[in-house]
């Protein structure tokens, strides 16, 4: 396209035999779809298509022997028109790739084989291995597990299920063997009602018109009409020769053709998605980075987006006559046998801590409670520890100690309690930890009339608590998918310009229902992130006042560069009427306008 510029700028001019071919060529390769879709508007007179003004335009330009300028109106109309139509057929097969992850079998008990997942009726019964991935909806009947749910709930930390709990299908068995009814055919799943979702959000999002159309439906009608009355009226009424009308009139079409008007918008865009890339941001179109300029409120999820989504240990309280590190020692030394992730999370700590942990022996795991084991370390050798109800099944637990339990359960926190026979030792408190920059994030938005809202599958005890360490009044919380959809929808009807911040499969439909959707790479799973709009590659939430800066620069400088593109315009047609201007003169003014909105949508490359 710049070298197109540079020599009809420069005037340079290859021999005839050589331009024509070698121009109508470029200008079959790039805008063939152009041409087509042009000369269709033209057989149904179509005149308010702009690609049917593009399409004479190149054709006058042609019969000027102006081969440089017909190729540049064609190119640059194609980049602009291949921009925006970037972004959601990628989204879509997000979709497909999904059902491709799923199991596409289940092992039915009673046939003691593995049949389609389409062929399994409701009340079979199927079994689950620990780290198989759960291939549809159903009830445990057998076995106990701690399942990962965060894919549709957003919980952080994996439910522990046995006989009579719900299981969905696309949740990840962690831990151990189970047995499950079936209680929806595949088709009818949670996850396919996400699916579902999902790609009606998508049939919504490709209904919104592109500004150039709308523009295009009275500017080319217009044009086509002047150029027609000054080809047809001089030679009827002033003597005119049909040849000087007819060229004066291709000429017309040419000076209106929308060069600088076209590119306005996506060198624009090309510059802030180029600065935004830099900055480690995937903006998948044009028309996310000006919605995420225009919205007023912004949905965040509270897992692994506001949080990490890995549950640690934030309290260790000692009880008894241990000290705080004895504790997190022994408590770690009986939990290395366990595989519970929050047991994991304790080992962790005290890992951390380079603490030695106590060895044991004599472990008992008490399925969907907790644990037991003898210490080799402390002088009361038998432990227990887990949840408060384990504990309150074989001790007393005084009253103070259940003080302690609620409060950092009201802070949104999991209490694990550990005792011997005689006393309760201590309460160790683990929570999903909140990311460092949440809090300068959410304030950051605000100060920028941004109104950011919470919503999350979690509990609202933990939901409440994340949302008033990191500033936000608004919470809805135990939200499944379709509930995050509904709540997005409310959302548009309020606001009109809304963004969502998520991850996982349980947000991939609230990510396609509003104005723009943003996911961060690193924690989001494959779905949302072919969902978003837009995705954060490395991970960083404090971005998010950046996009917004951004979003609305661009938003002013394409403004700012059509008004100028449409002011040069008008000026030159309205010359070329009273008969003041010229070709030449018209192409030079065009390019020169070209040149400025270039080098004024560079400026979006600073924008920080």
């Amino acid at each position: 396209m710049g070298i197109l510029e540079a020599l009809s700028l420069s005037g340079f001019k290859l021999p005839t035999f050589i331009a024509f071919p070698f121009y109508l060529l470029v200008i079959i390769l790039i805008g063939h779809k152009t041409i087509l879709d042009g000369l269709k508007s033209l057989i149904r007179l179509n005149f308010k298509s702009i690609n049917l003004l593009i399409v004479i335009a190149a054709i006058g330009a042609f019969y000027l022997e102006k081969y440089v300028e017909a190729a540049i109106v064609v190119v640059l109309f194609n980049l602009a028109e291949k921009l925006e139509e970037h972004g959601i057929e990628t989204s879509k097969e997000a979709l497909r790739s999904l059902a491709e992850k799923m199991p596409k079998t289940a092992f039915i008990k009673k046939l003691d084989r593995s049949v389609p997942v389409e062929e399994v009726d409701v009340d079979d019964i199927i079994i689950i291995k620990p780290g198989e991935m759960i291939p549809l909806d159903g009830i445990v009947t057998l076995g106990f597990t701690a399942v990962d749910e965060a894919a549709i709930t957003g919980e952080p930390i994996p439910k522990d299920k046995m006989s009579g709990d719900s299981v969905f299908a696309g949740t990840l068995n962690k831990q151990g063997y189970i047995e499950v009814r079936v209680t929806k055919k595949a088709k009818n799943t949670t996850l396919a009602k996400i699916q579902e979702i999902t790609s009606q959000a998508f049939q919504l999002k490709a209904k919104t018109h592109k500004f150039i159309e709308a523009f295009s439906s009275y500017y080319t009608p217009t044009i086509v009409l002047l150029a027609f009355l000054w080809m047809t009226i001089p030679p009827y009424f002033f003597s005119v020769p049909f040849r000087q009308s007819l060229q004066e009139a291709l000429s017309l079409l040419v000076i209106a053709c929308p060069c600088a008007l076209v590119i306005s918008t996506p060198v624009s865009i090309y510059s802030a998605i180029g600065n935004a890339a830099k900055q480690g941001i995937l903006i998948k179109g044009g028309r996310f980075l000006e919605a995420m300029g225009k919205i007023k409120a912004i949905a965040l999820d509270k897992t692994r987006t506001l949080t990490f989504g890995n549950p640690v240990v934030t309290d260790v309280i000692s009880l008894g006559n241990q000290t705080r590190e004895q504790l997190l020692s022994c408590a770690a030394g009986i939990e290395t046998q366990s595989e519970h992730p929050l047991a994991q999370s304790i080992v962790k700590a005290a890992q951390e801590e380079n603490l030695a942990l106590h060895p044991i022996e004599n472990f008992q795991i008490k399925v969907g409670k907790g644990a037991q084991a003898d210490c080799l370390v402390c002088e009361d050798k038998h432990h227990c520890i887990g949840k408060l109800e384990f504990i309150l099944e074989e001790h007393r637990v005084p009253d103070t100690v259940l003080e302690k339990i609620s409060l950092l359960q009201n802070e949104g926190k999991t209490a694990i309690v550990i005792c011997t026979h005689k006393e309760v030792e201590g309460v160790i408190g683990l929570q999903d930890k909140i990311r460092p920059e949440s809090a300068q994030v959410i304030e950051d938005l605000k100060k920028m009339g941004i109104t950011p809202i919470m919503l999350t599958g979690d509990h609202k005890t933990s939901a409440f608590a994340v949302a008033q360490k990191v500033g936000i009044q608004e919470v809805k919380a135990n939200l499944l998918p379709e509930d995050k959809a509904q709540a997005i929808r409310e959302l548009l009807s309020q606001y009109t310009a809304v963004a969502m911040v998520g991850d996982g499969i349980n947000d991939a439909p609230a990510l396609a229902l509003a104005n723009v959707g943003i996911t961060m790479s690193d924690l989001g799973s494959d779905t949302a992130i072919e969902t978003a709009s837009i995705v954060i590659l490395n991970d960083h939430l404090n971005r998010l006042p950046f996009l917004v800066r951004l979003g609305r620069k661009s938003i002013q400088t394409i403004r700012i560069n059509t008004l100028l593109a449409i002011a040069v315009k008008l000026t030159f047609i309205s010359l070329a009427l009273i008969g003041m201007s010229n070709l030449a003169l018209a192409i030079f003014a065009d390019v020169g306008m070209t040149v400025i909105v270039i080098l004024h949508s560079f400026r979006l490359s600073k924008v920080t």
